[in-house]
């Protein structure tokens, strides 16, 4: 399996898979694990120690918005706070986000309704940050295709980033080109004050 095999799985399995409960459902396992392990490979010759997780669900509940993430553990090691890289697959299209992104349950908990505002508020000014990045990672803005605070909350907390329909995954070189600039923005931001501002 490739990186942009276990994408494709996840895009193309999802919508079906998602009416099945996700205890033992194989494509729990490849968002869990093989998808994971893929990213790993991918990551090898960028370096860094990153953590990579991937996520279908919560106990007997698929996820409105499954994701596969990339954490650098001086940030963050969870999707729910700081800032990190993740693959996110819309409910309502074959398609995949590659973003960056900051940490939505923490923006929620912290500003309650007003959460939304604040994340797009925090990521135009993490976009003007990052401006040396926008002909690299140019998408602005994401539709998840679902309501919710989660999915609403993860579309609000794009920073910048990439979509890929199901022909751009068979693109292995690609993928990997692009995650390697990810991570560079990723460096990039950290560098700069991640998500502090004077």
């Amino acid at each position: 399996m490739s990186l942009g095999h276990a994408l494709r799985r996840i895009v193309e399995e999802y919508p079906e898979a998602h009416l099945d409960p996700p205890a033992g459902h194989p494509l729990a396992a490849v968002i869990r694990r093989s998808a994971p392990d893929e990213m790993r490979r991918a990551l090898e010759p960028i370096g860094g120690g990153y953590c990579v997780k991937g996520s279908p669900g919560r106990g007997t509940h698929w996820a409105a918005v499954p994701w596969l993430a990339v954490f650098d553990p001086a940030i963050t090691t969870s999707a729910t706070r700081g800032y990190y890289l993740v693959y996110l697959f819309p409910a309502h299209r074959q398609q995949v986000y590659f973003c960056l992104v900051q940490g939505t349950v923490a923006a929620i908990r912290e500003h309650g309704p007003d959460a939304e505002g604040f994340l797009r508020r925090s990521g135009d000014a993490l976009r003007a940050r990052m401006s040396d990045f926008a002909d690299r990672l140019p998408l602005s803005a994401i539709d998840l295709g679902r309501e919710g605070p989660l999915p609403e909350g993860y579309a609000a907390a794009h920073i910048l980033g990439l979509a890929y329909d199901l022909d751009a995954l068979g693109d292995e070189r690609r993928l990997r080109r692009d995650l390697a600039v990810g991570i560079e923005a990723y460096r990039a931001l950290k560098a700069r004050g991640g998500l502090v501002f004077d």
